[in-house]
């Protein structure tokens, strides 16, 4: 009877498991701070998504993590960049049809000073440059779509991404590639675990200058605005638990698709309690996400995607 006149659901299908993209072969490394999360070699990454599309998934999320870095972040948009050979695999295995395929598009994980975007320095001070970061962000978001990304995802944060990203999408006859923006991404402590898992972490300042003040809701709602007046199709609300208050607010709002990203440090924070016995897993585990889906996200990017998919088989 419970179940009968339950107000909301989970279903496997609208889950995403994000992948850690890394070279070589065979490679299956195991993330410290994320048990039973992995950066794998593109080999692994096709056979974790095939678990992933048996289990009903309805996607995954691809990071790259690229054998070198520079300045401007070049291993983004090149052709041979490491998510791009991932995406062309994936697309390759006719048995991971069922999967959408989702390119985060961000400059720093391939950056050496690992900011989001292109870095302008005098002396001591720098700031960054927006302007030419778009521009390299929508040169990335292009180059993601023609190697089989089903959508790209800007997470950057930086203003007048999504124009660009659209722009460059229509210029190179991506005219049906969504755009699915990180359209208030928090400043938050809860992305440490993922800096490890992407080698992404900024090597001096933060991101604070470019990404959201969590004090700001109101401010929140007019960043979505801009992206969805520049074109973006889908939102992707980032943190999910310490953040559903804003979810809630974007869903009474607005009416595109919308999802939620329950990030590494959710993910972390509640495998701790897990290991010392303070939380049931499965139980918690799933209150976590029917939380955020009762907040209002229509979809769920979460590192407990295979094991919630399994407990709702």
């Amino acid at each position: 009877m419970r179940s009968l006149v339950r107000e909301t659901h989970l279903h496997a299908g609208a889950l995403i498991y994000p992948l850690f993209i890394c070279p070589g072969e065979g490679i299956r490394h195991e993330i410290s701070s994320m048990p039973g999360v992995f950066n794998l070699s593109i080999d692994e990454a096709v056979k974790e998504a095939e678990i992933c599309a048996s289990l009903g998934l309805g996607g995954l999320l691809l990071f790259g993590l690229p054998a070198e870095k520079d300045e401007q972040g070049t291993g983004a948009w090149m052709e041979d960049g490491i998510v791009q050979q991932a995406l062309r695999a994936i697309k390759k295995n006719r048995a991971l049809d069922s999967l959408v395929t989702i390119a985060d598009v961000c400059l720093c994980e391939y950056t050496s000073h690992g900011h989001c975007g292109v870095v302008a320095r005098d002396g001591e001070h720098y700031e960054i440059d927006n302007d030419s970061s778009i521009s390299l962000i929508a040169k990335t978001a292009a180059s993601l779509a023609k190697a089989g990304a089903d959508i790209v995802a800007p997470s950057d944060m930086m203003d007048g991404r999504v124009e660009a990203i659209r722009e460059a999408l229509d210029a190179s006859g991506q005219e049906q590639i969504p755009v699915m923006s990180y359209a208030s991404k928090f400043a938050s402590a809860f992305y440490g675990p993922f800096r490890e898992a992407a080698d992404s972490a900024p090597q001096f300042g933060d991101r604070r200058s470019y990404q959201m003040d969590g004090a700001n809701i109101r401010e929140a709602m007019r960043e979505i605005d801009q992206d969805i007046a520049e074109g973006a199709d889908m939102l992707l609300m980032k943190p999910a638990m310490p953040y559903l208050d804003v979810i809630r607010a974007a869903r009474e709002r607005y009416d595109l698709p919308m999802g939620a990203y329950q990030v590494s440090g959710e993910y972390s924070m509640l495998h701790a309690a897990f290991q010392r016995g303070w939380l049931e897993p499965e139980r918690a585990m799933m209150e976590s996400l029917l939380s955020i889906r009762r907040a209002g996200a229509d979809f769920i990017v979460t590192y407990f995607a295979k094991d919630a998919a399994r407990v709702l088989a």
